[in-house]
């Protein structure tokens, strides 16, 4: 049977953590940011957790699941 290959553009954006838990940057911090608050920039720095119930696709086209 031949292997899973991974999906080269979901593995640029996302990231597994030790747990198993799937990381990825915030959108909307590349252009137009003069309109945006400084709160608001500030909080799109930080990475997210993606909810479980999607989790299990992104580690199936990374090749882990």
């Amino acid at each position: 049977m031949p292997k899973q290959k991974t999906n080269k553009s979901v593995r640029k954006r996302v990231r597994v953590t030790g747990t198993g838990k799937v990381k990825r940057n915030k959108a909307n911090k590349r252009h137009l940011l003069s309109g945006r608050t400084s709160k608001r920039k500030r909080q799109l720095r930080r990475t997210e957790i993606l909810p479980t119930s999607i989790t299990k696709k992104y580690l199936r086209a990374l090749g882990e699941g």
